[in-house]
């Protein structure tokens, strides 16, 4: 039996017993046509090598228990936002802010109609994305998403606006799918944190007019046996600016794939993440940048903390199209090993077919730098101390991704939780 046979049954599978939600109709219809005619993703696909997708596209999610938190306080607490609530996928209009407090206009995938205005944008970005690598989850995300949020920004956001994402059943399957579309000139800060199911899988498409800017940050949350595919597309015009920054603490498997389109000249985007694990822990993080225009910029910058016996991937691509001159490409790549039983995988990648480009990458792996530890603990500072001081700075240039001051010190405080909590 081939490969892309098997991968076709795999569609039939997923698809049984689902029903694809009204509203939309037009773009989900071409997004399951993608689905169909690409089949599920397998662990022998080049960009799947290192990650087994088989707990992502069974037909029934695993088992994940829900965990209540009350041990610090709510992610971004000290942010003042626009909050809306996800339980388990479902808006919870109860526990939200009204939205009409965000200064822009935001309503709901679940209820949008004939006519709304994301209807052009739905699954444009994504059905770009699959070229010319394929990414089976995203387009079956758009083709059965059952809710999110769909925001359009003319000039500066009020207020961030903050999606929280709460898991309570064990058995939870959530699809959310989010369209953000900012005019020239706008500004919005996005932000999204908690574990949200026992599997997700989400989109988030970002269109930027000439001279906009978002800064998106988010946090994933705790509960340790969920499991999550997430997709950003994000697609710049002149002069706009996209900043994404990703923490993420535990989870048996997370995969973060992004993929950026800079499309106008001058753009600038930024994707960076901090990954602490332990134990039973996989992360991928899966980028890829295109730059399509003259004097672009695009950083990318992941650091991963793991132990016992955690894995981490990281697998990134800058591609500089003919003409895209003067582009300035930068990726980074770095795992902290905390014993000998974890792994880091990469797959640093540039392709360039322009002649006057400044592009660089690099990945490494390591131990903590025993001269470094030396140094603190001969000056009294205590062991595990120590070592948190150092795993702290090694994660320093990611966090630097972060503008906002409030929203970094936040990240960091959890990271320092997390540190203590494993301190063992």
């Amino acid at each position: 039996m081939t490969l892309m046979r098997v991968n076709l049954e795999q569609v039939s599978l997923r698809l049984a017993g689902m029903v694809r939600p009204l509203g939309l109709n037009r773009p989900r219809a071409e997004a399951l046509a993608r689905l169909q005619a690409m089949g599920m993703p397998g662990k022998r696909d080049e960009y799947w090598r290192y990650t087994d997708p088989a707990s992502l596209v069974s037909p029934e999610p695993p088992l994940a228990v829900a965990t209540d938190y009350n041990d610090e306080p709510p992610v971004f607490g000290a942010v003042d936002c626009v909050k809306l609530v996800f339980v388990d996928g479902v808006f919870d209009e109860l526990a939200s802010d009204d939205m009409a407090l965000a200064g822009v206009e935001v309503s709901r995938l679940a209820v949008a109609g004939p006519g709304h205005w994301a209807e052009d944008l739905y699954g444009t970005l994504e059905a770009a994305g699959q070229v010319p690598v394929a990414r089976p989850l995203a387009a079956l995300n758009s083709a059965y998403a059952t809710d999110g949020v769909l925001i359009r920004v003319t000039g500066q956001a009020a207020k961030p606006i903050s999606l929280i994402y709460i898991h309570k059943s064990e058995r939870s399957d959530v699809m959310l799918h989010h369209v953000v579309k900012l005019e020239a000139g706008a500004r919005l800060t996005l932000l999204e944190n908690g574990p949200a199911a026992a599997r997700l899988n989400s989109v988030l498409e970002v269109d930027l007019g000439a001279g906009a800017a978002v800064h998106h940050v988010r946090a994933q949350g705790r509960d340790h046996a969920r499991r999550a595919v997430t997709h950003i597309f994000a697609r710049l015009a002149t002069q706009a600016a996209f900043k994404t920054f990703t923490v993420t603490a535990n989870g048996v498997l997370t995969r973060n794939e992004v993929v950026l389109d800079l499309k106008g000249d001058d753009a600038k985007a930024h994707v960076a993440g901090a990954a602490l694990g332990d134990g039973d822990f996989l992360h991928d993080d899966t980028v890829f940048v295109t730059h399509d225009a003259l004097r672009c910029e695009s950083r990318q910058v992941f650091k991963k903390v793991l132990k016992n016996g955690a894995v981490g991937v990281f697998q990134g691509k800058i591609l500089v199209k003919p003409g895209a001159q003067k582009t300035d490409g930068y990726q980074i790549s770095q795992a902290l090993l905390l014993d000998e039983d974890s792994q880091f995988l990469a797959k640093p990648e540039l392709e360039i077919y322009a002649d006057d480009v400044k592009c660089s990458h690099g990945s490494t792996s390591g131990a903590i730098d025993e001269t470094a530890l030396f140094y603190l603990r001969s000056r009294g500072v205590a062991l595990r101390q120590a070592q948190a001081l150092l795993v702290l700075a090694f994660l320093a240039e990611a966090l630097g991704e972060i503008d906002d001051a409030v929203i970094a010190e936040d990240v960091r405080s959890r990271l320092e939780g997390w540190l203590k909590r494993h301190d063992h």
